[in-house]
């Protein structure tokens, strides 16, 4: 009735709109004003279904997630890939954890971001949420299994109730890939190889240039308390302090005196010290500072960033790295290191006249890792409060994805999709059987191989495909190659062919084997 009720008003506006001499005598309606209001009913009428009352869908994802099409996966695999082959290269063993965990799980380990996290409904008397990240499951499973060392790697979906900016790779559904190393071990040494990693991903990954800033919680809680900063105001203040990335020092200001309640005097004393960046040598100038060498705590933070570097030294890992006093990681778990990486120059060639004389446009995408050293949380979730230190890192893979994908469509490359060795293709007709043999043939042998869904394709067809896919060979199978016992190959890219046979003599020396086939 609703349906019908619009159509007959829309079709009423429709025709009054026709007829314009007739709005002199309403003058306070425009031709505008109509076209709104018949726009607002023919949506009311696509949601609520047409005439005969059928319920039409709105085909879209929902809010921060999207679909991946087969070139987009390609390249996610190919990320993926060198993410795990870095993370096994320094002997990481994977574990999997249940998408959503019990909702007390992750109750209170992420400070203002709690909010972020998306609960389920009552499902049989347990109160659910789907994970936030992979380091509270992580740290649960230790607490559940008693495990006290390990070193291993995650690579899962994540959720989050954020607002999401689907162009800089923020979503509500994306993955993470997360390396941590649990156990009692000598101080710095697991967080330097965690940092190495980092440095070995985006080397590898070749994003553009990046930096990997690095601070320590006890730092930053030494550095409130000579500020002034009281006790019970430690962790707000560090979440206002963690949007330094994203607001100036003016604004942040502002949030922490008119907001938080901090006096003007101590937040101005903290922007004196956010503002230093430096390596080692910051960190011995500190621990020499009036105000900071008070501090234990952060005298032994100090002392450790010192160590840090030693080691990044010996890595060779120091060119990327710095020492930065603004860096907090809002997340309330942490207890000692934190990093963050950040790429500064991620470069997309653009397809304007400006790119074409060798300019670039920048990517904006905000940090791409982050972690940092977690000694409490396994202790959280163990009945006598035993601690399992951890120290871990977080690759954030959709913003990589993001840059990936813009350089594949900036760039003239041509992303295969599918991994297929040789196509299996005949010259004439009636041959369906003996393609059908020889793919099998292959399979069987381990090679990757396809054949048109036709019992008389084209030949024409069959090699077009091939270019188009990528696929590099192509067994062709003809009349007289059947007489010969032999088949003839063909290099789609260089068009050269040759015939081979266990009896067939040729010029061209071809181990037509697994080997062979996999070389291309």
């Amino acid at each position: 009735m609703l349906g019908m009720f619009c159509v007959r008003v829309c079709s009423g506006l429709m025709g009054f709109r026709a007829a314009p001499r007739s709005l002199h005598s309403f003058p306070g309606i425009t031709v505008a004003q109509i076209d709104e209001e018949v726009a607002k009913l023919l949506q009311l009428k696509a949601q609520i279904g047409g005439d005969d009352g059928k319920h039409q869908f709105v085909l879209k994802t929902a809010k921060g997630t999207r679909d991946y099409n087969p070139k987009q996966m390609a390249i996610r695999e190919r990320v993926f890939s060198t993410i795990i082959g870095c993370f096994k290269r320094h002997g990481a063993e994977t574990i999997d954890t249940p998408v959503f965990e019990l909702k007390e799980t992750l109750t209170g380990k992420y400070g203002e971001d709690s909010k972020l996290i998306y609960d389920l409904k009552d499902q049989g008397g347990e109160l659910l949420s789907l994970r936030y990240d992979l380091t509270v499951p992580f740290a649960r499973y230790l607490a559940m299994n008693k495990i006290t060392n390990i070193k291993r790697y995650h690579i899962a979906k994540v959720y989050r109730r954020d607002n999401p900016a689907m162009t800089r790779g923020r979503y509500r559904e994306f993955y993470q890939c997360d390396f941590d190393i649990a156990g009692q071990y000598d101080a710095m040494i697991p967080d330097a190889e965690c940092l190495k990693i980092v440095h070995e991903i985006l080397s590898e990954l070749d994003l553009g240039d990046f930096r990997i800033k690095v601070n320590d919680r006890r730092i930053l809680d030494g550095m409130f308390a000579v500020c002034g900063v009281p006790y019970d105001k430690f962790r707000t203040i560090c979440s206002t302090v963690d949007k330094l990335d994203k607001m100036p020092w003016e604004d942040v200001r502002k949030e922490m005196v008119n907001e938080k309640g901090l006096s003007e005097e101590a937040a101005d004393q903290i922007g004196e010290y956010v503002s230093l960046q430096g390596g080692m040598e910051l960190a011995e100038r500190l621990l020499q500072d009036q105000k900071m060498s008070l501090s234990k705590q952060a005298c032994a933070g100090l002392s450790d960033i010192k160590l840090l570097f030693s080691y990044l030294q010996l890595f060779q890992a120091t060119d990327k790295v710095v020492f930065d006093l603004s860096l907090a990681r809002g997340l309330d778990y942490y207890t000692g290191i934190i990093y963050e990486a950040v790429l500064t120059q991620a470069c997309v060639s653009t397809a304007s006249t400006d790119a074409q004389n060798g300019a670039e446009e920048s990517v904006s995408v905000g940090s791409v890792a982050g972690g940092g050293r977690y000694d409490g949380l396994v202790g959280m979730f163990d009945p006598k409060g035993r601690k399992v230190p951890c120290v871990g890192v977080s690759i954030g893979i959709e913003r990589i994805f993001s840059i990936m994908e813009q350089k594949a469509e900036a760039s003239a490359e041509k992303v295969r999709t599918t991994e297929v060795q040789v196509m299996v293709a005949s010259a004439q007709k009636n041959l369906l059987e003996e393609r059908l043999k020889l793919v099998s043939e292959l399979w069987n042998a381990g090679i990757k191989a396809e054949l048109m869904y036709k019992k008389n394709p084209k030949l024409l067809s069959q090699l077009q495909h091939c270019e188009e896919s990528g696929i590099p060979l192509v067994a062709i199978l003809g009349e007289q190659e059947l007489k010969d016992g032999v088949v003839k190959l063909r290099v789609v890219a260089s068009r050269e062919e040759m015939r081979h046979g266990p009896n067939q003599e040729r010029t061209h020396q071809i181990d037509v084997s697994k080997n062979w086939f996999w070389s291309f």
